[in-house]
């Protein structure tokens, strides 16, 4: 087992995996060195990038962090492996659906079985779309549990509209906008025993949400998106760090359910 798969497997099983996207349309090479950059210094658990090939070998060059490209074409999955990459993501199925272009639960379970043929023992991460019902979602992850896939993430709608006035919670606002990634992560953390990535609009504030959902970890990407310096992007990582640690340990597991069932109501 290498030392990335090993930290990886760690953080699961402490259900305290912190995901950096860096933009997975995002081929501004500086850009995405600095965001790795902050990862890096602030233990971060992965960081998740274009799945480009001539990327992958810039960021192994220089960070020990493990590397994972997301796509759903298994020929860049493939290239990107040969270039190094620790982890493959089938996924970034939002680039579709303002084209209307949707992926069955056929078509994902076939991806997954033809990336997994190749993946050499390589982490495999699947997204799950939202626009399936959560009954079809879950009916998903449990048929990628069969196929022994590592670990899934959930999406969320990343334009859903506020139904919160602006002068309510800011707690509420932020669960608001995660309500969606929340209750897939609530379900499919239940009723399945694939290790759950909560991923769309996740913050400081709805990433506890998230953990006491049952997820072993968060994905984050817009949050960073408008810090345009470095010790910006770590202080906001360290942040979410602190966040999720205090959850952990001064507040009671039913106090965070009952706050993040307040979600579910905002659907």
């Amino acid at each position: 087992m290498s030392l990335a798969t090993a930290r990886l497997k760690q953080d699961l099983e402490n259900k305290q995996v912190i995901k950096i996207i860096a933009g997975l349309s995002n081929f501004n090479v500086a850009n995405v060195i600095k965001t790795v950059k902050a990862a890096e210094i602030a233990g971060g658990t992965y960081v998740d990038v274009a799945s480009n090939p001539k990327l992958v070998k810039v960021l192994k060059s220089f960070t020990n962090l493990p590397i994972c490209v997301s796509s759903i074409d298994t020929q860049e999955l493939y290239n990107c492996l040969l270039a190094g990459a620790d982890i493959l993501e089938i996924g970034n199925f939002d680039a579709f659906y303002s084209k209307n272009i949707y992926f069955s639960i056929s078509q994902i379970i076939n991806l997954a079985k033809e990336v997994k043929s190749f993946s050499k023992n390589k982490p495999l991460c699947i997204t799950i779309p939202h626009i399936l019902s959560l009954s079809d979602q879950l009916y998903l992850v449990q048929q990628l549990q069969k196929l022994d896939i590592n670990m899934i993430q959930t999406e969320g709608y990343t334009n859903k509209p506020s139904i919160i006035p602006s002068i309510s919670s800011y707690i509420l606002q932020a669960t608001n906008f995660s309500s969606s990634t929340l209750s897939a992560s609530y379900i499919l953390s239940k009723y399945t025993n694939i290790p759950v990535i909560a991923s769309s609009n996740i913050n400081s504030v709805s990433a506890p949400v998230a953990l006491s959902y049952g997820a072993s970890g968060i994905g984050i990407c817009s949050s960073l998106q408008n810090l345009k310096l470095i010790h910006q992007q770590v202080d906001y990582i360290n942040q979410l760090k602190s966040s999720i640690s205090l959850c952990k340990t001064e507040m009671s597991t039913s106090y965070m359910q009952t706050l993040a069932k307040a979600s579910l109501a905002n659907l």
